[in-house]
């Protein structure tokens, strides 16, 4: 618990508030709007408004906001999109109340001060992921599986669930097929009325599991013994589970004691022997009845600094098609400003005939410490919006911290006025099996404070997309980011 400031002494801590904002701010402000160019102008009270929140998120506002509660006026824990204007108002009318006569007080805000980042951040909302659905806020990204995205009556059906955005993973397939994919999105939006943007993500560094050889079992079990090498994995095979993987110069960065996961998490191990060309993974985390590891599933490295570039070869081969057919590009496995560099250099050599909006994913916690510097270089040159990609993002930081992280991220973002895309296992068993699990439902329904929520492929993925659907209209009306709509309330 903490003590409730006396009105005078709380006029004064909020006053000191405010100068300490404005002058820690200054910094980055200069720094990030030095990068707008013109055509990104308006950008720029986005960008100031960014740093003032980081600058009163330096702050432990606790005693504050229960001083604020107790005298009945409103809190600061709303402030994301107008942050000075909040904290004006609520300086104003304290000094109102109290009848302080302080030359310091600002000037009450109008409504419109209110109401400019709402708008600067549906104006971005519109430019990165296209025009608003028209029965809700919310957007639906979909993934397209291969034959699925070739069938433009199974494409109107998605389109007429619901569908807003359709994704096309790099990591799969290639430009012949891509191209039939992106045709097929466009005849069914021209059949149905209702619009689509085109989401390609690169596949980026994304480290893979490869030649798996296992050892007489089918399964892998906790402290059994892995062997990651650059080597052929049969010469390992007779005593390990033994594998290669898609980066194999990984195990030069890698230490012993560091963690390494598969699979999204599912197999767990850490490094107990290190050789020139091996490293020996004693198992730590495995189901009980053992997992099965299969080739082309993914691997972590979170105690790891990786010397990778976000964009591989491939990608730039990729680009060649996605900057001339992609509304969107998914950047996967940004961690830095100079990464965005690095695309928008990529981008302006193959001279699109339009610029694309960029959703930075955000999948490691170097991208998440980065992330008020990536968006400042993005959106100096591109719409932009965020992805919180919860499948790497929750093996990189752990999992116990996921849901803060995500709360953070959504709140950063509302800041800097930019959306956010709510993606990995949405509605998973729905898509994939054809029953939601209860907690998968309550995942989604928080999803809608989110600007967009991305599915992923199924069978049941109508289904999935119907559910959605439904779930994002029903929440609108209760919840907007974090403010509660309070809408009449009728079972009782």
């Amino acid at each position: 618990m903490y003590d409730i400031l006396p009105p005078n002494e709380l006029l004064a801590v909020l006053l000191q508030l405010r100068m300490d904002i404005l002058g820690s701010s200054t910094t980055k402000i200069i720094r990030w709007t030095d990068d707008v160019q013109s055509a990104r102008q308006q950008v720029t009270t986005s960008l100031q408004n960014l740093a003032y929140y980081l600058a009163l998120r330096q702050h432990d506002l606790r005693q504050i906001q229960n001083s604020l509660r107790v005298y009945g006026l409103s809190s600061l824990g709303r402030s994301e999109a107008q942050v000075l204007a909040n904290l004006d108002a609520v300086i104003v009318t304290l000094a109102t109340v109290i009848d302080s006569p302080s030359d310091q007080i600002p000037a009450r805000p109008s409504p419109d001060d209110f109401m400019s980042g709402a708008t600067q951040l549906n104006d971005e909302t519109i430019s990165v992921l296209g025009e608003q659905p028209q029965n809700r806020t919310g957007y639906i990204m979909v993934t397209l599986r291969t034959e699925q995205g070739q069938d433009v009556e199974f494409v109107c059906e998605m389109l007429n669930k619901g569908m807003n955005i359709a994704r096309i993973n790099c990591a799969h397939d290639e430009p012949m097929i891509w191209k039939k994919m992106i045709d097929t999105v466009h005849e069914a939006s021209q059949m149905t009325g209702h619009p689509c943007k085109v989401a390609m993500d690169l596949g980026g560094p994304k480290v893979r599991t490869a030649n798996i050889k296992y050892n007489g079992q089918s399964r892998i079990y906790r402290n059994d013994i892995i062997c990651l090498t650059r080597k052929n994995p049969k010469k390992y095979a007779k005593k390990y589970v033994a594998l290669n993987c898609t980066l194999p110069n990984v195990i030069e960065w890698v230490d012993v004691g560091h963690d390494v996961w598969f699979d999204d998490g599912k197999i767990g191990a850490v490094v107990e022997t290190k050789s020139e060309d091996s490293l020996m993974l004693r198992v730590t985390h495995a189901a009980y009845k053992g997992d099965k590891l299969k080739v082309d599933k993914g691997i972590n490295f979170p105690n790891t600094m990786l010397d990778l570039s976000p964009l591989t070869d491939k990608d730039y081969q990729d680009l060649d098609f996605v900057v001339q057919n992609a509304d969107i590009i998914n950047y996967s496995f940004v961690q830095t400003a100079n990464d965005i560099s690095q695309l928008h250099q990529a981008i302006q050599a193959r001279k699109p005939k339009s610029q694309p909006a960029i959703i930075c994913k955000i999948e490691t916690a170097r991208a998440i410490h980065n992330l008020p510097d990536i968006i400042a270089k993005t959106s100096a040159h591109y719409p932009i919006g965020v992805m919180i990609a919860r499948g790497d993002l929750a093996v990189e930081i752990g999992f116990e911290r996921m849901a803060e992280m995500q709360e953070e991220i959504l709140w950063i973002c509302e800041a800097a006025h930019i959306p956010v895309v709510w993606a990995t296992q949405v509605l998973e068993n729905l898509a994939k099996r054809g029953r939601p699990s209860r907690a998968e439902i309550t995942d989604a329904a928080m999803a809608e404070r989110s600007e967009c929520v991305m599915l992923n492929k199924g069978d049941y993925i109508l289904d999935a997309i119907e559910i959605l659907d439904s779930i994002l209209c029903r929440m609108a009306d209760h919840q907007s980011k974090k403010s509660a709509q309070l809408r009449q309330l009728k079972s009782w």
